[in-house]
């Protein structure tokens, strides 16, 4: 027994460098025909994996300058918009002051011209009435002259120069 309990334990080193021979020629075996296809086949996935992720991450800077010159377009466009209504309102209250002050001119000049207008009317009338009154009082006293006048006449000339003064005003 100890004869087979030798042979069980024992090793052969002939066994042992065949072994170690063939799991090195089986190491090269797999790398070329097995471990290169299977990594080119890993690095061409990770390729196809890679290249949707690259194009996001492009899509996603491309956007976010898009985004950036949008939000400088529109501030932009924000300022120009304040800056017109600034102008339009300066523009519109420089133009209604304008206005006012033209509408108070005009109405001050031709206040000034409706009281010259009735200063004369004033006058003409007053000239007028100064002649009507001047052309009875002669009237009045060539009748007075060209007769004695009693109490009666005196009445007739007063309701006579009356009526005339009335009438002249109607």
């Amino acid at each position: 027994m100890e004869a087979t309990y030798n042979l069980l334990v024992s090793l052969d080193w002939q066994t042992i460098v065949v072994q170690l021979i063939n799991l090195g020629i089986q190491i090269l075996l797999f790398k070329k025909f097995l471990y290169k296809p299977v990594m080119d086949i890993l690095a061409k996935r990770q390729g196809l994996v890679d290249q949707p992720l690259k194009e996001a991450e492009e899509a996603k800077a491309k956007a976010l300058d898009l985004k950036e010159q949008y939000e400088t377009s529109l501030s932009r466009a924000n300022d120009e918009a304040d800056r017109i209504v600034k102008e339009a309102t300066s523009t519109a209250t420089k133009r209604s002051e304008k206005i006012v002050a033209d509408a108070q001119s005009e109405a001050a000049s031709i206040k000034r011209q409706a009281e010259n207008d009735i200063e004369q009317q004033k006058k003409r009338a007053i000239n007028d009435a100064k002649d009507e009154i001047g052309s009875m009082a002669m009237s009045i006293a060539s009748k007075v002259i060209g007769r004695e006048i009693n109490e009666k006449d005196h009445e007739n000339l007063v309701d006579e120069f009356i009526q005339n003064v009335g009438d002249t005003s109607i």
